[in-house]
């Protein structure tokens, strides 16, 4: 299939405008919001001269007021995977993005599918040597890090567009039912097969209607009704 200048450019448009407050993309990450926060606003953290100021790890797509893009929202997850087993040192964080990108002249490695090769290799064996993590914790870190990209689809210019998050945690799973696609729904979480809203499907069980009229009514399973709903209560 052909694309033309203006779809590309279009698609373009829908992962980097703001779509998300802070508090959806935190939910829809499965980050705490306050950690989500410093990664967007930098943090204030104590000296003996005084205080002093990280910068953010995430360029957000708006300041005033802070909103995410689709694109903040990937970088965002693929942070997460660092902070789950291994909390993140934000300076050894920083420079190992700086490292990598420098060795390998990849801006926004974050965004790149790159991170799936040897880019993704390098910033995480330095990220690893940076805060002293042994040769187990590195291994142990480098497969929840492949958890976390297989839930994310590139195009051909290699960047980000699909998100499966997770249904509860980040646990393994191969289930990729609920979708977070910029040019679908605003962006907001849907059922991939039918593009049912997730928060709509939730609505609907909280009302107490049966899960099987629901699944009737969209042309859904129940397994995919069960999915939504789990997703949108699970934060």
């Amino acid at each position: 299939m052909v694309v033309s200048v203006k779809q590309k450019n279009t698609a373009l448009s829908d992962r980097d405008v703001s779509a998300y407050t802070l508090a959806e993309a935190a939910r829809y990450t499965r980050l705490p919001p306050a950690t989500l926060r410093s990664w967007m606003l930098g943090r204030e953290y104590p000296t003996t001269e005084g205080v002093a100021q990280f910068p953010p790890l995430i360029r957000p797509a708006s300041l005033r007021p802070p909103l995410l893009s689709f694109s903040n929202l990937i970088e965002a997850h693929v942070l997460r995977s660092l902070r789950t087993e291994h909390g993140v040192s934000v300076k050894a964080l920083r420079n190992a993005l700086t490292y990598a990108e420098k060795a390998l002249r990849i801006q926004r490695l974050l965004l790149r599918s790159e991170l799936c090769t040897d880019a993704g290799r390098i910033f995480l064996d330095r990220y690893g040597e940076l805060i002293e993590l042994s040769a187990s914790g590195q291994l142990a870190m480098r497969r929840l890090f492949e958890e976390h990209l297989k839930r994310v689809e590139w195009d051909f210019a290699k960047l980000p567009v699909r998100f499966y998050p997770f249904i509860l945690g980040s646990t393994p799973s191969v289930d990729r039912s609920i979708v977070i696609d910029p040019r679908i729904s605003f962006g907001r979480p849907i059922v991939k097969r039918k593009g049912v809203s997730t928060s709509a499907i939730a609505d609907r069980i909280d009302a107490r209607e049966s899960i099987a009229d629901i699944a009737s009514d969209y042309d859904l399973t129940s397994s995919e009704v069960e999915q939504a709903a789990l997703y949108e209560r699970a934060a």
